[in-house]
């Protein structure tokens, strides 16, 4: 039986991505999902809304490199595990960089839910951000590892739309973390969490 840890308002944001190929881009269609009562719904584009005096653009997929950082298991939830995904501004001006990015693990082809698994949003970051030349802004992604007996997923890359845009970038997926598949659950365990500032 599949495990579903409560207390965590989530929404499904669902989109098909496409991208191969470490910080390359790929068109990505959004098809939003209905959105849960503690969460704001997220389309594919992310979420976060600026102030109406911020005049510096959003950062665009094209602007960024994304990294994968070490899984860590939780001290207060054994079993589930946050894996910083970081978000490095490559180019030589200032970007805003804000709200919640669409995630999607890739991996082998489940026999019910299929080879992708859009991970819900909660959209717990900052509401706005900015992000100078070679800096980084991370969100967090946090997954459920099977225990004993439960069916294992193990993702082979992770696909990424920053907030605000609708093309992809893609990272390996760490070989050695197996995920739980909680695709139809009210209240899954896995989830991509806001953007926030990283510390200077």
């Amino acid at each position: 039986m599949k495990r579903i840890l409560t207390g965590i308002g989530t929404v499904a944001g669902a989109f098909a991505l496409a991208a191969c190929g470490s910080a390359t881009a790929a068109q990505a269609p959004a098809t939003p999902a209905p959105a849960a009562p503690a969460a704001q719904a997220q389309g594919a584009s992310g979420g976060g809304v600026a102030p109406a005096s911020s005049k510096t653009p959003r950062c665009t997929t094209a602007d960024l490199e994304v990294l994968l950082g070490k899984p860590a298991e939780k001290n207060d939830a054994p079993g589930q595990f946050d894996i910083p995904l970081t978000y490095r501004n490559t180019t030589d001006h200032t970007c805003g960089l804000y709200g919640v990015p669409g995630v999607d693990l890739v991996g082998p082809d489940d026999a019910t839910f299929g080879p992708v698994y859009h991970l819900p949003r909660v959209d717990n970051g900052v509401k706005y951000n900015e992000v100078t030349a070679g800096t980084t802004a991370s969100a967090t992604i946090t997954v459920v590892k099977p225990a004993a007996g439960e069916p294992a997923w193990t993702p082979t890359k992770l696909n990424t739309i920053p907030p605000g845009q609708t093309s992809a970038l893609t990272a390996k997926w760490p070989s050695d973390l197996p995920v739980l598949r909680q695709d139809a659950a009210t209240h899954p365990g896995s989830y991509v969490n806001g953007i926030l500032a990283d510390p200077a």
